[in-house]
C-alpha cells in the first residue's frame, strides 16, 4: 500500500529534492524530456539561471558526468513508480545508448520494452552523414506486471488503399477472415452454405467488430445464437462478403469507419512537431506535441492514475495527463517555466493548481538571481521581452496589449539618473507611458517622474515590488475571472535569450 501523495501539485525546485520526499510505490507512471547532451551545446528555453544552475556541472565534465547526475534521479524515479509502473525517458541519439545503458542498470535489461522513435522533424541536409530526424524515447517497466492498454493510430493512406478496396453503400470496407487456424468438433466446425472450415484445416471465428456492428445496426445481439443463425443474421444484414471467385471463402466486412486502427508501432510518424500555428504551441524549443504525451499516457495508465514529470518544463506532459483524466505532479527549477505551467492549466482545469517553492514575498523575490527577477516581473504583466540584451536604454519588456516599455531594477533605492535615461527611451521609442520596476526608489526618482508627467507628457509609472505582490493593481492586467481568456505567455525569440554563458556568470555575480 503506496503512502499517500498529493497531486494536481507543481514544484518548483531542483526535481532530486522533490522526488526524494516521494514515498516510494506511489506513482503508476514517469515521463521525463531532460535537457539533451548534445556535444555539450545546450540552448536556453526559459532565460533564467535556475536551468543551467547545474550547467557546468552536467555538461563541462563531460558525458560520464551527466549520466551520473541524471542516475541519481532515474533511481528516485525507480524507487516512487509502482510495481505496475513504466517509465519513459525522452533523448536524443546523441546520449541514447548511454542513457540505456544506464537504464538497464537500474531497472535491469529484462524490463526494458521499447526504443520508441519519433521523427521529430522533417528532412535535414547534412554535408556528411544521414539527414537527424528523429529523438529516441526509451521505455521500461518496473516489472512485468505492468499496465498496457491496446492504444491505436490511423491508417496511412497507403494502407487505406491498398487494404480497404471494397466499396458499398455502407462505405469503404476490406474483407476480413471469419475463420481462425485449427479444427474444431463442436458448432464452430460445422459447415455453412457448404463451406467447410475443417476442410481447410480451420473453423468459424468471428470478429468481435462484427459482433459490435451488428448490434449497433440492428440493436440486437448476436451472441445467443448458434454459430451458422450468426452468420445468417449477419449475412441478411450485408455484413458478409462473398468472393465472385467459384471456391472463395465468406469474409466479414470490416468497414473503414469502424476500424480502430493500426496498434501503436515503435516507430511514430504520424505525430507530427508543433507547427506555426498550432494552437497549443507556446514557441519555446523542445517543445512536444500534445498527441504523443497523450499516446504514452493512454499506453501505459488509467484513468485515475498518478503521472509524474520531473523535467516538466513548458507542461505538455500534466496538460496531457489533465484532459486524459489521470492525477499529475510537475517538477521543474525555473520559476518562469512554473508560470508558464500554471497558466496554461488554468486552459484545460478550472481546479486550483498548487504550486510550490514559487517567490511570493519580497524576501523570496530578493533571493531570486536577475534573469529570473526580471522574468517574473515581466510575466506580472503578461509581458513580452525586449529582443535586445544591452544598449537598450533600459528597456527590459513591454507590457500586456498597449506595449508600454518595461524597465526592471533588481535593487532598492533607485534613483533620479535611471529615471532621466529611461525617459530618454521612452522619447527614442515614441513612447508616452512606461513603467520601472524595484524594490523601492528614491524621493528624487519620484521628483522627477512628477515632473516628467507635468512638464513632458511623459508617464512614468514607477511600480514597487511590493505593489505587484498585491492582488490587484491598476498598472497590472486583469485577473483571468474578469476575462474570457488571456495569452500565455509569449515565447522569447533567440535574440531576447542571453546565452548560456550569460547565465552562468549572472548566476555565480549574484552569489
Amino acid at each position: 500500500m503506496s503512502d499517500q501523495i498529493d497531486t494536481g501539485v507543481l514544484y518548483r525546485e531542483d526535481n532530486i529534492n522533490a522526488l526524494s520526499n516521494m514515498p516510494s510505490n506511489s506513482v503508476d507512471l514517469v515521463y521525463l524530456d531532460p535537457p539533451f547532451f548534445s556535444n555539450r551545446s545546450y540552448e536556453v528555453i526559459w532565460g533564467d539561471e535556475a536551468e543551467v544552475r547545474s550547467f557546468e556541472d552536467r555538461w563541462e565534465g563531460g558525458i560520464q558526468v551527466y549520466i551520473d547526475w541524471m542516475r541519481n534521479r532515474v533511481r528516485h524515479l525507480y524507487r516512487i513508480l509502482k510495481s505496475t509502473g513504466s517509465l519513459y525517458l525522452h533523448c536524443d541519439p546523441h546520449a541514447s545508448h548511454y542513457l540505456k545503458v544506464m537504464l538497464d542498470e537500474i531497472f535491469t535489461v529484462t524490463s526494458f520494452r521499447n526504443e520508441v522513435i519519433w521523427k521529430r522533424t522533417g528532412s535535414h541536409n547534412s554535408a556528411r552523414r544521414w539527414g537527424p530526424q528523429h529523438d529516441a524515447i526509451l521505455f521500461y517497466s518496473k516489472s512485468d506486471a505492468f499496465t498496457w492498454n491496446k492504444v491505436y493510430q490511423a491508417y496511412d493512406l497507403s494502407y487505406v488503399e491498398e487494404k480497404f478496396k471494397y466499396e458499398d453503400a455502407r462505405g469503404r470496407y476490406q474483407d476480413v477472415a471469419l475463420t481462425g487456424p485449427g479444427r474444431r468438433a463442436g458448432d464452430s466446425g460445422l459447415p455453412w452454405r457448404g463451406v467447410d472450415p475443417n476442410c481447410s484445416g480451420r473453423h468459424w471465428a468471428i470478429p468481435s467488430l462484427m459482433y459490435e456492428y451488428f448490434e449497433k445496426i440492428t440493436g440486437r445481439s448476436l451472441s445467443s445464437l448458434p454459430i451458422s443463425e450468426r452468420l445468417d443474421e449477419a449475412d441478411r444484414v450485408g455484413l458478409i462478403h462473398w468472393p465472385a471467385k467459384r471456391g472463395g471463402q465468406p469474409r466479414f466486412k470490416q468497414y473503414l469507419h469502424i476500424s480502430p486502427g493500426v496498434p501503436v508501432q515503435d516507430v511514430v510518424v504520424d505525430v507530427h512537431p508543433i507547427n506555426s500555428r498550432a494552437a497549443e504551441r507556446l514557441g519555446y524549443p523542445t517543445q512536444k506535441p500534445e498527441a504523443l504525451l497523450k499516446r504514452i499516457i493512454e499506453s501505459s495508465s488509467n484513468v485515475g492514475d498518478i503521472v509524474v514529470d520531473p523535467f516538466c518544463g513548458c507542461g505538455t506532459a500534466v496538460s496531457a495527463a489533465q484532459q486524459l483524466g489521470r492525477r499529475w505532479i510537475g517538477i521543474d527549477i525555473s520559476p518562469t517555466a512554473m508560470e508558464i505551467i500554471r497558466q496554461r492549466m488554468r486552459r484545460v482545469t478550472s481546479s486550483p493548481i498548487q504550486v510550490l517553492g514559487m517567490p511570493d514575498s519580497e524576501e523570496s523575490l530578493r533571493r531570486l538571481k536577475p534573469f529570473e527577477f526580471q522574468n517574473w516581473v515581466i510575466q506580472k504583466f503578461v509581458g513580452t521581452h525586449s529582443p535586445r540584451l544591452s544598449g537598450d536604454m533600459g528597456i527590459d519588456g513591454y507590457s500586456f496589449m498597449v506595449n508600454h516599455p518595461i524597465q526592471v531594477k533588481r535593487s532598492d533605492r533607485v534613483g533620479r539618473n535611471v529615471i532621466d535615461n529611461f525617459e530618454t527611451a521612452m522619447r527614442r521609442g515614441k513612447h508616452e507611458v512606461g513603467y520601472v520596476v524595484a524594490f523601492s526608489f528614491t524621493r528624487n526618482a519620484r521628483e522627477e517622474a512628477a515632473r516628467a508627467r507635468w512638464a513632458d507628457g511623459l508617464e512614468v509609472r514607477l511600480i514597487t515590488v511590493k505593489n505587484l505582490l498585491e492582488p490587484r493593481l491598476d498598472e497590472k492586467i486583469p485577473e483571468l475571472a474578469s476575462v474570457s481568456e488571456l495569452p500565455l505567455p509569449p515565447s522569447r525569440s533567440a535574440a531576447a535569450r542571453p546565452t548560456p554563458e550569460d547565465l552562468i556568470a549572472s548566476d555565480k555575480a549574484a552569489g
